[in-house]
């Protein structure tokens, strides 16, 4: 009877209850890394006397190793530790990474001297100092790709067993909302206070509100479901296996079977398909050569990394088949790093919105990319979608390649009037004598940043939106974490991508001791050339995208149509079993 007893009054786990220390945990968790981020290339100019250009190229590059990391991450929770285990870690990791920087602030030591417009010389950073301040960008990468792709399905975890979809729904609802929200104050609250208080304090407020969320988090520990880890293998693995399978086998020569006994299919009961004929070189990674050596007596195979199933094949044939149209997202998210530079020129500029009334921080004017981007997602989703549905026969108002299409359009204009915006603003300083004082203020408003900001805002959501889309439609529902994977593995590339571009432009242009496009003096430099060739950048992508739409259309060879569409047989990989 005791022992019935004990099992009653047992609490359950999971549910409602658990929502507030996982959201909390991700909300702090966003305010704290993306507030330190917006203004850290003051941070860096000033304390570290880093170029503008060196600047923009570290957090690049430490923008693409966050981001990066976040598929490491996914695949380490899912295979071996659990979500639970990998958000915990995450988030302490990205506290000692807060700590370290506040630590640079704190301590004389582990920065230089602001260096004086008026100093011809400046010693730069010592190698301690550049290794302290490296190791908190470290600490922090780790932490984003640990938190970030699991704290939302951990979240899912615990309402799993739900029989409400709408609690779920709701759920994800909440969760992008606190998402949004956090990043807003983010961009506003935590700029203002490193702007009006100094970096001590700037610095101190993130690395507080993200030991909180560690806090919050472990405080609700005893109420979590923690889901094992998988024990059956990770997808971005299997698909590694493929790729050294087709490699180890390259010297086979049959590339096509009569018999389908001769396929790997594996579990023995899923559905028999035969290899797709486009691709054909991979289908060696599921010929069965010798049925003793490859398969175990239970029908597995022996060595996955020398045979996979048909289905492994083609689920690698349908992420090679997304490249093309996935790598046209590239150009938009390098546009992002331009706003590196755009924090300079607000800076020099006049940032009240009315007379003698609040200044917006120069940091701030991200806060209009992300307005715009919240109203064109509502304003698609709740008006043009009713009213385009009607016309396109589309459920979602417009195909995903069509909206990915208005992106690129208008991240084009977006760069083409940053570049206009700069030619007037750089001439107005030059003509009030400012060309060798680039923190003069200019006497033009900086809402003139505005409309470029809102484009490219327009831009992402857009493209953001029916990229991802587009991702989930073609492969297969079993690997729909691969889809959410490659839109930040993307970015990953795109912030790589820009920190190249950067070092290229700042070494070329500044050859010959000529003055760098991208000086930190951007009344010598030459930002809007920058700008002129970025909008290049983007036609040349707008045309790649169009022949990569031309390509996908029906009515081409098979290796290059399109595997969505429905006439196409040889290789619907929808129907493919979810493993």
């Amino acid at each position: 009877m005791g022992i019935e007893t004990q099992v009653e009054e047992k609490p359950r786990k999971g549910g409602l209850r658990t929502m507030p220390f996982i959201i909390v945990n991700e909300a702090f968790e966003r305010v704290a890394s993306y507030g330190l981020q917006f203004n850290m290339l003051i941070y860096l100019m000033t304390y570290y006397n880093m170029s503008a250009a060196t600047g923009t190229t570290i957090l690049g590059l430490w923008g693409a190793l966050s981001s990066g990391l976040a598929l490491v991450g996914a695949i380490i929770a899912d295979s071996y530790w659990g979500r639970f285990r990998a958000v915990a870690f995450g988030s302490i990791s990205t506290l000692i990474g807060m700590i370290i920087l506040w630590l640079t602030a704190m301590i004389p030591q582990l920065k230089n001297l602001p260096c004086s417009h008026f100093q011809h010389v400046c010693n730069g950073p010592t190698l301690l100092q550049l290794a302290v301040l490296f190791s908190s960008f470290g600490f922090m990468s780790v932490g984003a790709g640990f938190v970030r792709p699991c704290s939302i399905i951990f979240g899912a975890d615990q309402l799993e067993n739900r029989k409400n979809k709408r609690i779920l729904e709701s759920y994800f609802n909440w969760y992008y909302a606190s998402t949004g929200i956090s990043t807003i104050l983010a961009v506003t609250l935590i700029v203002y206070i490193q702007d009006s208080y100094g970096w001590k304090v700037g610095f101190g407020v993130p690395a507080i509100l993200m030991f909180l969320s560690v806090l919050m988090f472990q405080i609700g520990s005893p109420l979590y479901i923690k889901v094992k880890a998988k024990t059956k293998q990770n997808l971005v693995i299997g698909l590694f296996q493929t790729v050294v399978a087709a490699f180890r086998k390259r010297n086979t020569r049959r590339l096509s079977l009569t018999d389908c006994d001769e396929y790997y299919r594996w579990p023995l009961e899923s559905e028999v398909l035969t290899p797709s004929k486009d691709l054909r070189f991979l289908n060696r990674a599921c010929i069965i050569e010798d049925p003793e050596r490859d398969l175990n007596p239970d029908g597995s195979t022996s060595n996955p990394w020398n045979l996979c199933s048909v289905e492994r094949v083609e689920s690698l044939k349908a992420i090679i088949r997304v490249l093309p149209m996935w790598s046209t997202g590239f150009i938009i998210f390098v546009d992002m790093n331009v706003f590196a530079f755009s924090l300079l020129q607000t800076k020099t500029m006049d940032r009240h919105i009315f007379p003698d009334h609040f200044e917006i921080p120069a940091a701030s004017f991200s806060v209009f990319l992300i307005i715009a981007l919240t109203i064109w997602i509502a304003f698609y989703d709740r008006v043009l979608v009713p009213l385009l549905s009607k016309y396109t026969g589309q459920p979602r108002g417009l195909s995903p390649v069509t909206r990915m299409g208005i992106g690129l359009i208008a991240s084009c204009m977006s760069m083409a009037l940053s570049a206009i915006t700069e030619s007037i603003r750089r001439q107005r300083a030059i003509e009030e004598g400012h060309e060798d004082d680039p923190s003069a203020l200019v006497s033009m408003s900086a809402m003139w940043f505005v409309p470029q900001y809102a484009l490219l805002g327009v831009a992402e959501a857009a493209h953001a939106v029916g990229q991802i889309e587009f991702l989930y439609a073609l492969l297969p529902k079993s690997m729909s974490s691969i889809a959410s994977a490659m839109y930040t593995v993307g970015t990953a590339v795109s912030s790589l991508i820009g920190s190249i571009l950067v070092s290229g432009v700042d070494w070329l242009s500044s050859t010959g001791a000529k003055t760098s496009w991208l000086s930190s003096n951007i009344n010598r430099g030459h930002l809007d050339y920058y700008f002129w060739l970025l909008t290049f950048l983007n036609l040349l992508n707008l045309l790649y995208f169009l022949v990569i739409c031309w390509l996908y259309e029906p009515g081409n060879n098979g290796s290059s149509r399109s595997p969505h569409v429905a006439e196409d047989k040889e290789c619907d990989y929808r129907l493919l079993p979810e493993s």
